[in-house]
This record gives structure tokens, sequence and C-alpha cells, in this order.
């Protein structure tokens, strides 16, 4: 039955090896379960519990619906770069409220739907200019780098240049950094998941602090206690259909920005990722085009709005499938077997939703080293006007 559906032999594959590309994807994308709360947990309205709730299960049906709709091995969940722009644009610099980011998210994904059907996106995966895929994937890197620098401290706010190193000497700066060259030695060696395991080994050596009285919990400043409390009560099922639909009628200009900016941004950043992870995969056809891109698009707009019904930010494809597709995945078997990982991760929410923000920087900080890379490819000495619209 496996076979029939997912045509592994045609792919060159097998069970065995669709498993543990499965495996190896989980790994090396799970760290959003980490971050994902950390960044939208701290909104007013929010908990980091219902955030990871949303989370897991979000990816879980989108990735299932990259499997079944498309059969291929990419995996799905809230993007980096989308989540801090929900967080810390329109919920944070805008003031807007969290139902409205949700709001926005739920129409961008009904336009998504709309787009795909219509094959419009199909038609932008194939057709955009390769230098603006790349400087916009190069962008969303160094928006998360900024983003995660300012989380840990390690740079602050100055009135003189606008950005300014924070204190060297702090235990969230230093274990941020110390946390970002651990990330660097897993992955200089391919240790499988070695970006989860990152985090989990910065925070390791933040509870060794906190116990020998170098990091000290302060709740007034916003220093929380980096020692996990277990407990089945951790867990927290998603806020479902948290929606302001009265919001749009009041602020017409407003909201059709937001939802364009997170149109936009998630249109770049999909095409961008599964023209990679397919290139890797040597699934394109020989004139370069995605086969059956409107499926894989379909699942990509499907899991934003679940995602915005769960109460999670902007669902879409991750450039780290293309760790699975390295360890053998062709098929959508790989994509069955991550969703699957998914749904079992919503039993260790406590571990996840304990994570403290300095031990998630680092990963944000390498997410972000992986998408400026991108910046490699674009040709700035080509056409002038081409080359402008990727540096802005």
């Amino acid at each position: 039955m496996l076979e029939k559906f997912f045509k592994l032999k045609e792919n060159g594959t097998n069970v065995k090896t669709e498993i543990i590309a499965g495996i190896t994807t989980f790994l090396a994308m799970a760290y959003i379960l980490a971050v994902n709360p950390s960044y939208l947990g701290g909104i007013d309205g929010m908990s980091a519990g219902a955030v990871f709730s949303a989370t897991a299960i979000s990816a879980g049906i989108a990735t299932l619906c990259m499997a079944f709709f498309a059969n291929y091995p990419v995996a799905l969940a809230s993007g980096m770069g989308l989540n801090a722009f929900f967080a810390f644009t329109v919920c944070g610099a805008m003031g807007y409220s969290y139902k409205v980011a949700l709001t926005a998210v739920f129409i961008e994904g009904i336009i998504f739907m709309l787009l795909s059907l219509f094959k419009f996106r199909e038609a932008l995966v194939n057709k955009i200019p390769s230098n603006l895929k790349f400087a916009i994937t190069a962008g969303i890197g160094l928006f998360i780098a900024i983003i995660a620098l300012l989380n840990a401290n390690v740079v602050v706010a100055s009135e003189s240049t606008t950005v300014a190193l924070g204190e060297l000497s702090s235990p969230t700066v230093v274990l941020s950094l110390v946390g970002l060259l651990i990330i660097g030695a897993l992955q200089h060696y391919k240790v499988p998941g070695g970006i989860l395991l990152g985090i989990l080994i910065t925070w390791v050596l933040g509870i060794i602090a906190q116990l020998v009285g170098w990091y000290v919990p302060n709740p007034e400043a916003g220093v929380y206690s980096v020692i996990p409390q277990f407990s089945l009560s951790s867990f927290e099922a998603p806020k479902m259909f948290q929606f302001d639909f009265g919001f749009i009628a009041k602020n017409v200009p407003a909201f059709i920005l937001i939802v364009f900016t997170f149109l936009y941004t998630d249109i770049f950043d999909t095409v961008g990722t599964l023209i990679g992870v397919a290139e890797k995969g040597k699934l394109l056809d020989q004139d370069g085009s995605l086969p059956n891109a409107t499926g894989a698009l379909m699942a990509d707009a499907v899991g934003t709005v679940v995602g915005a019904c769960l109460g999670t930010s902007t669902v879409t494809s991750y450039v780290e499938s293309s760790a699975g597709v390295a360890a053998g995945g062709r098929t959508g078997l790989t994509a069955v077997t991550t969703a699957v990982l998914f749904f079992i991760s919503l039993i260790f929410a406590p571990i996840f939703t304990s994570i403290p923000s300095f031990a998630t920087t680092p990963a944000m900080l390498y997410v972000g080293l992986l998408m400026l890379s991108s910046i490699r490819q674009v040709k700035f000495d080509g056409d002038i006007a081409d080359a402008i619209g990727a540096f802005l």
C-alpha cells in the first residue's frame, strides 16, 4: 500500500530510508517547538502552553497535507521570521492584539488557498526572478538574527547609534553566545538534531548557572527561573478561533497592510524553500520547474488556515526539510513520519515550554545565518533594476 501510494521504487527509496529521513527532518526543525512559544507566549492574551500545542498540531496537520497533496518530503510548521513579525511588529510596534494578528493570518491563508486553486502561486514559484527569491530569504535571516540578539540583550537600543552592544558579561549574553558556538560545533560534526541538542545543552548550562548563583532570577526585571517544573498540568489546549473580524471594518488600510505583509513574506519564503529542497532532492523538472507545485502550495495554505484557527502564526514549508532529503527522503512518507513525531511531541509540552529565551537565541541566530547565506546566490553585477530590488 505504501509503495503504491508514495511510489517508493519509482523515486529510488524504501520504507526504512523514508522513516529515517522523516526522523532527521523532525530533529532538524523541532527547535520551533521551543522558539514559537517563546516568541508568541509573551504576547498579552496568549500563553506558551497554548502556543506550543497549536504549533505542534498545526505542523502535524500541514505536513500530512504535504504528504498526501504533493507526495513531497517537505515538512511545515510556524515560520521563522513570520512569527517574529507577528509578535514584535503587529503585536509589538504596531500595538494590535493577538486576535487581530490571527485574523490577518487566517485571511492570508484563505487568499493563499484561492491563489493556489487558480495556480497563481504556482506561476509565482516558477516565474519570480531568482535574485528576489534569494534576497528576501537573506533579509528574513537578518530580521531573525537582530530579534534574537535583542532577546538575549547581546544588543540593546541606543539613542546615538540606534543599536549598541549590551553587557557582554551578563549570564544571558554569555550563555547565548556559548550556545551558538555549541550549535556551530554540532553542525560541523554533522550531529543529527544539532540545533535542538544545542538548545537543550544551553538550557542545562543555564540551570547550572542558576544553581551556582551566577544566573539570578528576578521576575520583576523579566529574568525567570530556568529550572523546569514538570507536571501534567503544564499541557494546555490551544485557544481556538480567537479572531477579531470587527477590527477589519474600522481599520481597513492598516489591516490590508498587515495581511499583505504576511502574504508577501510567506509567498517568497515558501517559494524559496520548495525550490531549494526540491533541487537538493533532484525533484525539479528538466526546465527547473517544480512538478505538482499546486499540491505543495495548497498544503502550505491549509496549514496557515489551520494554524490561525488553533492560535499560531503563519505555517510554511521548512528549509530544514533538506536535512531529511540529504538522508535519502524522496516521498511523502518522509513527511508522514515527521508529522507523527510532531503529534507525539505534545506529550513533552512541559519540557519545550520551560526552555528560556537565552537557550533559543542560539537556534534563531543559526537559522538566521543559514537564511543569510542565500545572499551568495544574488547577482549584483547584472541588471541594475534587479540588483536594486534584491538590495532593498
